[in-house]
Formats: C-alpha cells, structure tokens, sequence
C-alpha cells in the first residue's frame, strides 16, 4: 500500500474479486497481498465506523488480543467487538490514514506494521492522532483474519501531516 493513501477510498465492488480470481490467465496471489488487502478491510471498516465490517475482519476466538492506544489490553472476541462498538458509537466520522506499511508472512501467521493518521469527529469537536500499529493475521479456513491489534500513539505535533 503506498504511503499516504486514505484506507476509505476506492473499495472494490463484490463482484469484482470474484471476477478476477475467475480468470485462469491472471497469476496466483501472493500471501502478502493477501495479508494486505485483510488489513485494507480492516483500516476501511474502522474508517466507515462499520461494526459489520469489523466483525468480518476478526477471529472470533476468545484468545484474540487488542489494545486501543492508552487502554488496558482487551482479550476474547466479545471484550475486542465491545470496544469497536463503543468507539463507533461514540464518533460521527472517522478518517484513517495508513503509511510506512510493511507485511511479513511466515506460514499460516502474519503481520503488519503501520502507521495511522486517525482523524475522529465526536459531537464536541474533533481530533487527530498518530499511531503506530501492529496488526496480527492468520490463516483460518483460507481467509486472513485478525487476531491482535496493538496501536500506541506516536509525539508528533498538531501541524505535521503523514507523507
């Protein structure tokens, strides 16, 4: 993913993976795109404030891991999918920007690390933050799904944008 690009933009159309992986002459996909485009739908149902699309995105498992920058670590599915929900309904919109992206797969695990630009707008105003992120994938039944997300807020000043 290049640095930069805004994770809500340019989603694909259901029908359009379908066709692709339909087509005999296209090469195979590698593991890493893969892994990518799992933490693209993840960045892109946070970015929509989408409790579906972020449900998609995990294992449901109750040894699943996530810490949101400045909280407790959350453990179970139940405790993760609470949290997203809390933090959906308590924000009005959300922008997320994704840069300094690298993905590395060893077998059936993977992980991503990145850095998020989170613009959130709650009813009292808005905020932006810098995260650097971990996110941890594996391989369950032919579909890269989460299993932790660990994101700690990075100092950088109010004025400086992610290149």
């Amino acid at each position: 993913m290049p640095a930069g690009v805004l994770v809500g933009a340019g989603k694909t159309a259901p029908h359009a993976r379908t066709l692709a992986e339909a087509a005999p002459d296209q090469p195979p996909v590698k593991p890493e795109e893969k892994v990518l485009a799992a933490n693209q739908r993840f960045y892109t149902a946070m970015d929509s404030l989408d409790l579906e699309g972020m449900e998609a995105v995990w294992l449901h498992a109750d040894w699943v891991k996530c810490v949101h920058p400045g909280w407790e670590l959350l453990e179970g599915w139940e405790e993760v999918r609470e949290s997203w929900k809390r933090i959906f309904a308590n924000t009005q919109r959300m922008q997320v920007i994704v840069s300094d992206v690298q993905v590395q797969v060893d077998g059936s695990m993977a992980w991503v690390v990145d850095v998020e630009q989170v613009t959130s707008t709650f009813e009292t105003g808005f905020s932006t933050a810098w995260v650097q992120a971990t996110n941890l994938f594996v391989e369950h039944k032919g579909e890269w799904l989460m299993v932790h997300h660990h994101a700690s807020p990075l100092p950088r000043s109010e004025d400086e944008t992610v290149q």
